[in-house]
């Protein structure tokens, strides 16, 4: 490879890196949030290890960075944070109080952010093959980890989805049941 092409592939690299770390510090600030407002609850527990791994998934790509001698760009991890604030603003139907919808959102939210790191440990991995300077095993373990975080998000947010909009919470599957009754005739159920 060129000296110009390694120099342009290192920097694409960097941009890659720098806006998965930003990625990175809107779900860990995401996480603790949610784990947070769940305290005490039954999804509590779970959002609170998710917390902890995401955090130290994300120190696990700064490691890598450095080995791979691709800076910090602290203005995409600010906008990362200016991201994750301004997802906060959504409509969710209540202006003062927090939604269940919220829950629903953040955690779909999460789950592709969860995703989206796997596609980085899969590209790192890949990168592997012929870039002594990162760890393989790691990344395997990483990757293992990314799955096994999906699988759990995806859990807590299909519970979730049920719950808020099942039948008796006044979501569409009662909106439905209401619509029937009211359309068959007295006695059909």
């Amino acid at each position: 490879m060129r000296t110009s092409s390694k120099r342009d592939a290192h920097h694409l690299l960097e941009l890659y890196l720098n806006d998965h770390l930003a990625g990175a510090g809107a779900g860990t600030a995401l996480l603790k949030r949610a784990a947070k407002s769940h305290s005490g609850k039954p999804f509590g527990p779970q959002l609170e290890r998710l917390a902890r791994e995401v955090a130290q998934d994300r120190e696990y790509l700064k490691e890598i960075m450095r080995s791979l001698d691709v800076s910090e760009r602290r203005s995409r991890a600010a906008l990362g944070r200016l991201g994750e604030k301004a997802g906060r603003l959504k409509l969710n139907g209540r202006v003062f109080s927090r939604s269940p919808l919220s829950d629903v959102i953040e955690l779909e939210a999460m789950r592709l952010g969860v995703q989206g790191k796997r596609s980085c440990w899969l590209t790192l991995h890949s990168l592997a093959e012929s870039d002594d300077r990162i760890d393989a095993a790691r990344l395997a373990w990483l990757l293992e980890r990314a799955e096994e975080q999906a699988e759990i998000l995806e859990e807590l947010r299909t519970r979730c989805a049920v719950r808020v909009f099942g039948p008796g919470q006044g979501g569409p599957a009662d909106t439905v049941r209401r619509a029937r009754a009211r359309s068959l005739p007295r006695g059909a159920f």
